[in-house]
């Protein structure tokens, strides 16, 4: 099965298989930011300024800013999601979770 995705609104959501799965005003915590120095980044969502989808990974990059030292930018990729490839079913990962922008995998044991 193919996985469509789309920005909808001006880059407020990703839709995933015709359906809204993530919008911005998430606060992501980054381990390693490009944005700015601050260790963890505390990152909110201000826009997707692109997406992808390989594999059944959906990531994109996220325009916001730092709300500890008020810097703004954009991120490197985050994966926002997997799309079950047989089913379509989206399985979103936890924002709030410690993340690596570029890496592609989670730093929280919890997965």
């Amino acid at each position: 099965m193919v996985t469509s995705i789309h920005q909808l609104d001006d880059g407020a959501w990703v839709s995933v298989n015709d359906s809204r799965e993530v919008n911005v005003s998430d606060l992501w915590q980054l381990a390693c930011s490009d944005v700015c120095d601050c260790e963890p980044t505390d990152f909110l969502a201000e826009g997707f300024v692109e997406v992808s989808v390989a594999r059944g990974r959906v990531k994109a990059r996220i325009a916001g800013q730092c709300i500890g030292c008020g810097a703004d930018g954009i991120t490197d990729w985050l994966e926002l999601g997997r799309a079950d490839p047989e089913t379509g079913a989206f399985r979103s990962v936890v924002p709030s979770s410690v993340h690596c922008p570029g890496s592609h995998r989670r730093l929280a044991a919890d997965e």
